[in-house]
C-alpha cells in the first residue's frame, strides 16, 4: 500500500504563486542543467493539426531531488472560440529512488504557466539591462500577463505596451495589468513603436510567421521568445539573429528543432552545428551574459523538463507543509 497525494488546480493555486521564491527554483533548475548529470530526455510531442492542437511530455530527473516530475501537457488554440482554455494537463510525480507514484498534480497547466512565466523572469534578470523600465508583451492571453508580471519581480518596470492581433485582448489585457501592477498599461496600436520604446520584448504566441522584425530592434535591448515550441512555430524575423550580439538557449538541443535558432538556421542566417551559450550556463557562471548595455540580446526559451520537475517538487513541498490535498492509499 502507497499513499498518494493527489492536489486539484484550486490546491495549487493556493500553494504556489508567482513569486520570487517560484523564480529562484526555477533559476536553480537551470543552473542544475548546467552543473549537474541531469537526464532530460528529448520532448515528445504530437501535433494535432485538425483541431489546431498539440500535446508535449516532458521530464527530467535530477540529481538531489527525491523525486521527478512527468508533465502532460496539451495545448489546443481554437478552445477560446468554444468557451475553454487552450491548454490543460496535468504532472505525475514519482520517487525517484523507487519509481513509486508519489503524487498527481492536476493543475490544469497552472504550474507551468508559473515555472514558464518564471523562466521568463530568470532570462530577464540575466540578460536584460538592471535599469530596463520599459516592457513590450506580444500576445494578449494568460501566458502574455504572466510574462509582464514575472518580469516586474526582476526588473523596475514603469510602464508597458501589450500588443495582439485582437485589439480588444489587448486593451482588455492592459486594463487588468495596470490594475494588478499599479503601472502604466496600454494596448499597442502601432506594434513596430511599441517594440523600439521598448527596453525588454517578450513575445508568447503561437504564430508561425514572425511578428517581430528585425529592423525594429534598437542597441540595448533584451527579446525574450516564449512561444516557438514546435517545429512549425515562428516568431521572431530570423534577421533578428543578424542584429543580436547574444543568442541564448534554454536547451539548445531544442532550440535547434523547436524553437526560434530553427528558423534562423533555415533562413541560413546561422550555421546549424553553431554553439551558443544555455541559460543554465549564465546562471551558473560558466558563460557570459550581457556584455553592455548597448548590446542586444535573445533569449529563446522552448521550455524543458527540469523545469517542470523544479515546480513540481516545490508544489509537492510546499502540499506537505501546509497538509493540503487528498490523500489516496492505493
Amino acid at each position: 500500500m502507497t499513499d498518494i497525494k493527489i492536489l486539484t488546480e484550486a490546491d495549487l493555486r493556493s500553494l504556489v504563486k508567482l513569486d520570487l521564491d517560484a523564480v529562484d527554483c526555477v533559476e536553480q533548475a537551470f543552473a542544475a542543467l548546467a552543473t549537474g548529470n541531469v537526464v532530460m530526455p528529448p520532448i515528445l510531442s504530437m501535433a494535432i493539426a485538425p483541431f489546431n492542437g498539440e500535446v508535449d511530455v516532458k521530464t527530467a530527473f535530477v540529481p538531489g531531488i527525491d523525486s521527478f516530475a512527468i508533465k502532460i501537457s496539451p495545448g489546443f488554440f481554437d478552445n477560446p472560440k468554444i468557451g475553454l482554455p487552450s491548454t490543460s494537463g496535468l504532472m505525475v510525480l514519482f520517487s525517484a529512488k523507487t519509481g513509486m507514484l508519489e503524487a498527481l498534480l492536476l493543475d490544469n497547466g497552472y504550474l507551468t504557466d508559473v515555472r514558464t512565466a518564471a523562466a521568463g523572469a530568470v532570462a530577464a534578470r540575466h540578460l536584460s539591462r538592471a535599469d530596463a523600465s520599459t516592457a513590450c508583451i506580444l500576445g494578449a492571453g494568460c501566458q502574455g500577463k504572466l510574462q509582464l508580471k514575472a518580469l516586474s519581480l526582476v526588473r523596475p518596470i514603469t510602464s508597458a505596451t501589450i500588443w495582439a492581433r485582437d485589439p480588444e485582448k489587448a486593451r482588455a489585457a492592459a486594463s487588468e495589468m495596470m490594475q494588478e501592477l499599479g503601472i502604466e498599461v496600454t494596448a499597442a496600436t502601432d506594434l513596430a513603436t511599441a517594440v523600439a520604446k521598448a527596453d525588454v520584448i517578450v513575445t508568447t504566441t503561437p504564430a508561425s510567421q514572425p511578428i517581430l522584425q528585425a529592423g525594429w530592434l534598437k542597441p540595448g535591448q533584451h527579446v525574450t521568445a516564449m512561444g516557438s515550441d514546435q517545429d512549425h512555430k515562428n516568431e521572431l524575423d530570423p534577421a533578428c539573429f543578424g542584429k543580436a550580439d547574444l543568442y541564448v538557449a534554454d536547451r539548445l538541443s531544442q532550440t535547434r528543432s523547436l524553437g526560434e535558432l530553427r528558423s534562423a538556421i533555415a533562413a541560413g542566417i546561422v550555421a546549424p552545428d553553431a554553439e551558443f551559450a544555455e541559460l543554465g550556463m549564465i546562471v551558473a557562471g560558466h558563460a557570459l551574459g550581457r556584455l553592455s548595455d548597448t548590446a542586444i540580446t535573445i533569449a529563446d526559451l522552448t521550455g524543458t523538463g527540469i523545469q517542470d520537475t523544479a515546480i513540481a517538487t516545490f508544489a509537492s513541498m510546499r502540499a506537505l507543509a501546509a497538509g493540503a490535498g487528498t490523500d489516496f492509499s492505493n
